[in-house]
């Protein structure tokens, strides 16, 4: 299906008012046949039958006035038949029984253009059941925000993670004619894309792990490649939905944390993970600190240690610069022998 933008067809308040026009001559002609046929002259029939049908049938081009805010489109069918999409701002003036069609247009996603007023809130869908749905079609760019979701990520731990779409529609006729709903089609894409993209990554770095397909292992992650993994799941979802008519124009992750149920236990590892590396970096340079210490007194001359007293000294040395707390001091009074 291609779309046909019709032109040449702002001429809405002309048709308006010729239409209008011709109904206020019509009840003319027909109040005047009927006086003239009271006063018995021939044609006054005539002139009762030709207002009566001009009146009845009048009025049938006010049905193909159409009037469009920008960014607003309408995709008109006749008889079942795709005649066009009108776009752009205007007043418009098409054939009357063309109808316009939107599959979505009831559809109430979590996105924007789909949020309930105030009023309709208040008022609650009952009565609102009979109003009809508009059926123009926005073309402003608009951002679905689907519900978060819970992932298996390539290690096997399940993550909860949201994402953002910004999509705007670019054919009116693909949207409205090659899927059912482009809405529901849209918002069933981006899940699927998120569980395409996501379980190729781990929450975290792990080594060993390739999410680029290479066959190299790299440091990719959820948590630390985001940018990367937005960008990839807008491409899955642009893949899916371009027969439909939508562009995808940015992707962005909104929420990412591992699933309640493991929260705590991945909590504590990080922790832990936390603490060794803290240690690491204390040990090493609590021990560049003891090599530099014997390696000056030695230099200088300053005492003359045997080995037992060297170990002694590391031992002392590490434990105080690797402690928890401040060491208490113990001065020696007697002889180091």
């Amino acid at each position: 299906m291609k779309e046909t933008v019709l032109q040449n067809k702002k001429h809405g308040m002309a048709v308006l008012l010729l239409t209008t026009l011709g109904l206020i001559i019509a009840t003319i002609l027909f109040v005047a046949g009927i006086v003239i046929d009271e006063s018995g002259a021939s044609y006054g029939l005539l002139l009762i039958i030709l207002g009566f049908v001009w009146l009845c049938f009048g009025w049938l081009p006010y049905l193909g006035l159409k009037v469009l805010k920008p960014q607003e489109a309408l995709v008109l069918t006749l008889f079942g038949k795709y005649i066009g999409t009108l776009k752009g701002e205007g007043f418009y003036a098409v054939n009357p029984f063309c109808s316009s069609v939107n599959p979505a247009a009831k559809t109430k996603l979590n996105q924007s253009g789909d949020v309930n007023t105030l009023e309709s809130a208040i008022v609650g869908k009952s009565a609102t059941a009979g109003i009809a749905a508009n059926n123009k079609i926005s073309l402003k760019i608009m951002t679905l925000n689907n519900n978060r979701q819970k992932i298996n990520d390539c290690l096997g731990n399940p993550v909860e993670i949201g994402i953002a779409v910004t999509w705007r529609i670019i054919d009116t006729a693909k949207a409205v004619f090659n899927v059912d709903n482009y809405k529901e089609f849209l918002s069933l894409q981006c899940d699927a894309s998120l569980r395409n993209i996501v379980r190729l990554y781990p929450y975290d770095v792990a080594p060993g792990i390739d999410t680029t397909g290479d066959g190299i292992a790299d440091d990719g992650s959820l948590r630390g490649s985001s940018e990367i993994v937005a960008s990839r799941i807008k491409n899955e979802i642009q893949e899916r939905v371009v027969e439909a008519g939508i562009e995808i124009i940015e992707a962005r992750i909104t929420y990412l944390a591992y699933a309640t149920e493991i929260a705590a236990v991945m909590l504590q590892r990080q922790q832990a993970s936390a603490v060794i590396d803290a240690r690491k970096m204390i040990v090493e340079g609590a021990v560049g600190m003891v090599e530099m210490a014997l390696d000056r007194l030695a230099q200088n001359d300053t005492v003359q240690l045997d080995e037992e007293r060297k170990a002694a000294m590391v031992s002392n040395l590490l434990v105080v610069l690797c402690g928890n707390k401040d060491a208490q001091p113990i001065v020696n009074s007697g002889s180091l022998y």
